[in-house]
């Protein structure tokens, strides 16, 4: 089950980088993944329940956006979505295409809570 593996790189970097920020604890994580990455949302979302225990991200809300696969034919240009399986393109049909999306992870955003900023208050 690589969602563990998956899961773990994305919420150490989401602790580095809040940590860093000083933040007390991380509200919200949101995560882009392509298709062709395969991960099972179920099993991501499990994979950050269990991993997330104990963190600064334990109780975060998880929003996760799929991508479907997107290629371009070398032949005609033509952009395309396409499933896993087939990416010959529709126009043309020319086998000679370039995947142009569906294999990232990455984290686009992280809601954090961060502390209150200390007073210049001096009575």
């Amino acid at each position: 089950m690589h969602e563990f593996s998956l899961m773990d790189s994305v919420l150490s970097t989401v602790e580095e980088s809040a940590r860093q920020a000083g933040a007390l604890r991380v509200l919200s994580i949101d995560i882009v993944i392509g298709d062709l990455i395969q991960a099972v949302e179920e099993a991501m979302d499990f994979a950050f329940e269990a991993l997330s225990e104990g963190t600064i991200c334990e109780g975060a809300e998880l929003n996760m956006t799929f991508v479907k696969p997107k290629s371009v034919c070398q032949d005609c240009g033509c952009e395309f979505e396409h499933d896993v399986f087939h990416n010959k393109c529709p126009d043309c049909g020319s086998i000679f295409t370039t995947l142009i999306q569906g294999k990232e992870l990455y984290i686009d955003k992280i809601e954090v809570d961060m502390p209150d900023e200390p007073s210049n208050d001096q009575t």
